[in-house]
């Protein structure tokens, strides 16, 4: 819902729009002093690039705490941090970890009042392919996303940011297509969009991403929304109830995305994710591309099961059989070596 079409700029992916931003908005904005608020679940994405910025123009990092009690961000925290001298704040709105959906409007009221010189920027890639999203009503001021998320190509993602701040920033490239005139001397500028997609376009990957936009809209993101919550509610539960398991993210009762990551008390999650890849079970292992959120937490890495509107929950209940088979085994192995060394019972993974 952009106030117009000239607000959304394609990129190659929500990476290439967050780093437009901070390279071009960050860069010819911050001054030595300057605050910008992000927070303990961000991407790496949405983190990396504000660093190697503040690195370069002096401005200071500030992060909005996670409460890991209520499986969400410290509000009141992010309250403390925000004041005259915040100039960006930049959050996720569901968290590709957590599962949290943020409360982006209160946030946004939030930034409004404490620091009302301050851009919002949203990094959307896990709440657009998921429930109705729409600027206006947000009031942020940039939002990225990418299409591989949203059932589209990879290569392809979008900025879409507010023309009167994108007319006021630089360009990010240069090149053909993104220019006014050109003499030996120097160039002017074309309006946004055009200013910030220099070179080629990605034709056939905008028309793949049209292509997936057309398909979820006919199916209804309020239905997408709206069944996402009831199947990610049947798998917490699912999950919640094995023992030794603790799944990340908010509580039974509250609404959270069709995602779960969880650890496994004494099981590694590269072991949980071979074990169940041999089952036909796709699971995530690693840090997820956020390595603050689980330093937070106190652990490495975690795995991380993840729905969508294709799934259901039969495959809800053949996962967490399965997992249930894998905690076994691995349960059985530390008996084995905690009695007397045998390893008949043991199956080599081959």
């Amino acid at each position: 819902n952009a106030y117009s079409r000239n607000e959304v700029v394609f990129t190659s992916g929500a990476t290439e729009a967050i780093n437009l931003v901070a390279h071009s908005y960050g860069r010819s904005m911050l001054k030595e002093g300057d605050e910008i608020v992000l927070t303990e679940m961000e991407h790496h994405s949405n983190l990396v690039p504000w660093q190697i910025i503040s690195q370069e123009t002096g401005a200071v990092l500030r992060f909005v705490k996670i409460d890991f009690d209520k499986g969400g961000l410290d509000l009141d925290h992010m309250e403390t941090l925000l004041n005259e001298r915040t100039k960006i704040v930049g959050f996720q709105h569901v968290s590709n970890v957590m599962g949290c959906i943020n409360p982006v409007k209160e946030m946004v009221e939030m930034v409004r009042a404490k620091s009302p010189e301050a851009v919002v920027l949203l990094d959307a890639c896990q709440s657009v392919p998921h429930m109705r999203v729409d600027v206006q009503d947000l009031g942020v001021d940039f939002l990225a996303a990418s299409g591989h998320k949203m059932c589209g190509p990879t290569g392809i993602g979008f900025l879409w940011g507010r023309e009167d701040i994108l007319n006021s920033m630089p360009p990010f490239m240069g090149g053909g297509e993104m220019i006014d005139m050109v003499t030996l001397e120097g160039s002017t500028f074309a309006p946004a969009p055009a200013r910030f997609e220099a070179g080629t376009p990605p034709i056939a990957q905008v028309v793949g991403l049209a292509s997936a936009i057309r398909y979820l809209e006919a199916i209804g993101m309020d239905k997408v929304e709206a069944y996402e919550h009831e199947i990610a509610a049947y798998m917490y539960k699912r999950l919640s109830q094995l023992q030794g398991v603790t799944v990340l993210g908010p509580p039974e009762g509250v609404e959270r995305a069709a995602l779960c990551a969880f650890y496994v008390d004494g099981v590694h999650p590269s072991d949980l994710s071979t074990f169940l890849d041999m089952e036909g079970v796709a699971v995530r292992a690693g840090h997820h591309c956020c390595q603050p959120l689980h330093q937070a937490r106190g652990i490495s890495h975690s795995a991380r099961a993840s729905l969508y509107m294709y799934n259901n929950k039969e495959d809800v209940d053949y996962f967490i059989e399965h997992l249930e088979k894998t905690i076994h085994f691995f349960s059985g192995l530390q008996n084995s070596e905690d009695g007397d060394g045998s390893d008949d019972g043991f199956v080599p993974f081959i």
